[in-house]
């Protein structure tokens, strides 16, 4: 039997091993918050964080973009009281309602420029006049300039708030020298006509739209207390931080509750969720001056400074805020001595409208 040799197949080379390589994963890193415009989702998570890990984050982009305790001090003068056909549910200039506000005419040059100094002497750098109009005539347009010349002859900033605008008066305003106009947006869009329903909402945005375009710098914000439900809140902060661009100054305001009007018996907003507001103002638009604004009085000093710690950099000072109170002028000047915060002093030009600034003490 005859045996039959198998032949093996010839050994393959082995390949040399592959070279170990380090190989550096390159990972996008986490982003806490959306860069561009906001949504309402994104502002409410905001909210909604704790409330050490918000203050933390409203005090950090706060830094980033402003010197540490400086506050701007603002007054808020009524040159013309009562009257309004508007029927916004929270003011109480409204004429249908009953709330002891007696309509006045529109105060006179003499009377304006002595409040203004007296403003100025006690440490206000901007000097803002409001007026109950639903949209003022041409001819009320005219008289507001002069006090706006007036005004800025005692090298204040201006700003006046005037009801609606339409563009040829915007023009005239900053013809005239006007710093900043006010307008707010009040509440979300979803929640306005529960507010107010003489008046829309795209009627303040045309109004806004004026008022950049005439070149005067915008100051709008809103109020809560009013009622409304966080998303609400959440919505008023996306439509502020979406104008392009977004306002320089955002006054954040607590409801006074004013008997006679609709919502004086709205529910008061928890302070933390009023502290909540203003560090999301900060978050989204940290390059404005966020107000603390009405209803300061009734907010104790506490909940004051952590507004403060939140990213708020502006308050109105003195003793009447429109006609609600605020804080008198010295428990104003203790508060911030206390916390160690610097008024911001600005001085205007009355002829090149060119700005001077400086940080000292508000005393």
């Amino acid at each position: 039997m005859s045996s039959t040799t198998l032949a093996m197949p010839a050994a393959q080379p082995v390949p040399p091993a592959p070279t170990v390589q380090n190989v550096q994963v390159h990972r996008r890193p986490a982003t806490a918050t959306p860069q561009g415009p906001w949504s309402v989702e994104a502002i409410q998570a905001l909210l909604d964080k704790p409330l050490m890990d918000l203050l933390f984050e409203a005090q950090t982009v706060h830094r980033q973009h402003w010197p540490a305790g400086d506050i701007e001090l603002a007054t808020l003068l009524s040159v013309k009281t009562g009257g309004c056909p508007e029927n916004c549910g929270y003011c109480p200039q409204a004429a249908e309602f009953d709330t002891g506000v007696k309509a006045d005419k529109l105060m006179e040059v003499d009377e304006v420029v002595r409040a203004a100094q007296a403003a100025k002497d006690a440490g206000a750098t901007r000097f803002c006049m409001g007026a109950a109009w639903r949209a003022p005539k041409d001819r009320d347009i005219e008289k507001v300039s002069a006090l706006i010349g007036a005004v800025k002859g005692l090298g204040l900033q201006t700003c006046a708030t005037l009801g609606m605008l339409e563009s040829h008066q915007a023009q005239a305003l900053k013809d005239a020298g006007l710093d900043y106009y006010n307008h707010n947006l009040d509440t979300a869009p979803e929640y306005y006509t529960d507010v107010v329903s003489t008046r829309a909402y795209q009627d303040r945005l045309d109004t806004l739209a004026h008022v950049r375009s005439a070149g005067i710098s915008v100051c709008c914000g809103g109020i809560v207390g009013m009622g409304e439900a966080p998303v609400h809140r959440a919505g008023l902060i996306a439509q502020l931080a979406n104008l392009q661009p977004y306002p320089e100054s955002v006054p954040i305001n607590s409801l006074v509750r004013v008997p006679g009007t609709p919502l004086a018996d709205s529910e008061p907003i928890d302070p933390f969720d009023f502290v909540r507001m203003i560090a999301v103002a900060r978050i989204t638009m940290p390059k404005a001056r966020v107000r603390l604004s009405a209803g300061r009085q009734q907010m104790g000093e506490a909940v004051q400074a952590l507004c403060f710690m939140a990213g708020a950099n502006s308050i109105f000072y003195g003793d009447k805020l429109l006609v609600t109170g605020n804080p008198d002028v010295e428990a104003d000047v203790q508060l911030l001595a206390k916390l160690g915060l610097n008024g911001h002093r600005t001085t205007t030009s009355s002829e090149s409208g060119a700005e001077e600034s400086a940080t000292g003490a508000c005393c």
